[in-house]
């Protein structure tokens, strides 16, 4: 037996709860909001934290800790084990990863975390390295380019 060969079972499916159609149906005149209050008029829910009167928890406790929601760094994260799975490609940049399926289209920042093995050379590109991922990519032969910085060599002197 397959799941869509399964046969209904009676009760499955609960109707809909018809309001404000006469005492009869059993939901009639007040629709099941009772009699008066705000609960029984139109818009009648209070907001979450709500304290009727009170103030309430969230403003009675005091702010604690930092928070930097809106200058949040995420990175899309793939391991170096995953980077063997990529066939006949040698330079790995963020379009390659996408193409591959590995990170999303929308994935602004990619870091390259040092799980698993890697079986070839490879010449990656990413924002960002994990000291393991760095060391085994070099230690196959490979080359890391990490994104925003200047590479070792360009490291001049300013001012001289």
């Amino acid at each position: 037996m397959r799941l869509d060969q399964l046969p209904r079972i009676s009760g499955d499916r609960r109707g809909r709860k018809r309001l404000g159609r006469g005492r009869g149906s059993g939901h009639g005149k007040t629709s099941g909001r009772g009699h008066k209050g705000q609960n029984s008029r139109a818009g009648r829910s209070v907001r979450p934290g709500f304290e009727s009167g009170h103030v309430p928890l969230y403003r009675r406790l005091p702010q604690r800790g930092f928070n930097n929601a809106n200058f949040k760094v995420e990175y899309a994260v793939v391991n170096v084990g995953c980077l063997s799975k990529i066939n006949r490609v040698k330079n790995i940049d963020r379009d390659t990863l996408i193409k591959a399926g590995l990170i999303r289209k929308n994935a602004k920042l990619v870091k390259i975390l040092g799980y698993g093995e890697v079986d070839r050379a490879f010449n990656v590109k990413a924002d960002q390295f994990s000291g393991s991922a760095t060391e085994k990519i070099k230690a196959a032969g490979g080359k890391v380019v990490e994104l925003g910085k200047a590479p070792d060599s360009a490291e001049e002197s300013v001012g001289e």
